[in-house]
């Protein structure tokens, strides 16, 4: 009889548990997705699955949206939207750059307020320091609208302050915004459907956030270092585009069609898969040389060039500190770094807020 004992509990296991309610599906919010209307923003939440509507006055030159859901902080929000950020400017004294965010919002939070980028309510807090950010904040993630607020309001404060946030294009964000949504996380197909516009529609020229995307660069020049989210390849050098025409054409470009911009011989450079600065994996997949990136470095005059888009587990140095990586797989959720240049001396940023020694490059980890 004994022997029989295990049975009968496993037979009654499922009965006792039958009546228990299954856990309740997370709430859907996200937003606010604002637009310039009139006077004012038109703004559109979803909140627990509802969509929320309001219009929010400008009022001395500004509106202040507040936070229902989605980000968690009001909003202040310009009448006239930013002009186009400097894409050439010198070294700061302190320097932060990170890449390929991927809706990760929180390993975003977690690394700026534990190396002191903000305070304790997201704010800016550190003075005239600069912000790279090297694209690829859509995609992947659950918290892309959040991701992309912080760094919006953060690039204002900072402003106030004598700082800046330099976002630099990424590969997605040409992406999402010519409507090829392979990598959209399926919380955002469900906020269009129930906003009544394609995914790409809530960042269109008129919305706030589709304004200010269109006014970054997609490559940027700070002191003797480049910035951007893949890599200068031998070959696009060889289309003679230099960094202004390259930023102009991409701004122009976006949210154009993909054949289109893949058939126009003007944007074609910009947008191959293999070549161009939002795509380039050469430094990291054996084709590049270290005697091609000292010709590329020497042709565009700077001493070393940062990009994003290669997967690693830390930030590292390549070619003799002359190419550094900072997508550092933030896109996991997990963990996460940035690179650092404090009077003149380059560390890593982690998670705790220890500064670190940059790592030798150990290759590729994973496509992106």
């Amino acid at each position: 009889m004994r022997s029989l004992l295990p049975l009968f509990a496993l037979l009654l296991a499922p009965l006792a548990f039958a009546d228990e309610p299954a856990a309740p599906p997370a709430p859907l919010d996200d937003g606010p997705y604002l637009r310039r209307a009139g006077n004012g923003l038109d703004a559109e939440w979803v909140c627990d699955g509802q969509v929320q509507r309001a219009h929010v006055a400008f009022r001395h030159g500004r509106a202040t949206v507040p936070a229902r859901c989605g980000y968690p902080h009001a909003l202040e929000i310009d009448a006239a939207p930013a002009p186009p950020v400097r894409a050439e400017r010198p070294m700061p004294a302190k320097l932060a750059a990170l890449s390929d965010i991927h809706g990760q919002y929180g390993i975003l939070r977690q690394l700026l307020h534990a190396n002191g980028l903000i305070d304790a309510q997201d704010g800016w807090a550190w003075g005239d320091g600069l912000l790279v950010v090297n694209g690829d904040v859509f995609d992947r993630g659950p918290q892309v609208t959040e991701a992309f607020w912080l760094l919006q309001q953060l690039q204002r404060q900072a402003r106030a302050a004598g700082g800046d946030v330099l976002f630099v294009l990424g590969n997605h964000e040409t992406m999402e915004l010519y409507d090829d949504l392979r990598y959209l996380n399926p919380k955002y197909a469900q906020v269009a459907t129930l906003l009544g516009r394609p995914y790409p529609a809530l960042y269109d020229a008129d919305s706030v956030l589709g304004a200010w995307l269109r006014q970054a660069p997609a490559i940027a020049r700070v002191g003797d270092t480049l910035f951007l989210h893949g890599g200068i390849s031998p070959e696009f050098l060889a289309q003679g585009i230099d960094r202004d025409e390259a930023n102009t054409r991409y701004r122009q470009s976006l949210g154009t069609p993909k054949a289109q911009v893949k058939a126009d011989p003007r944007t074609a450079p910009l947008y191959d898969g293999k070549t161009s600065p939002i795509w380039y994996r050469g430094y990291f997949d054996g084709r590049a040389t270290p005697e091609a990136v000292t010709a590329v470095l020497a042709q565009l005059g700077v001493s070393r060039i940062v990009v994003g888009h290669t997967s690693m587990a830390h930030v590292g140095s390549y070619f003799d500190g002359r190419v550094i990586a900072i997508d550092s797989s933030i896109k996991r959720g997990e963990s996460g770094e940035m690179l650092l240049i404090e009077n003149g001396e380059v560390s890593r940023g982690l998670l705790d807020g220890t500064r670190a020694p940059l790592l030798p490059g150990s290759g590729e980890d994973e496509d992106d």
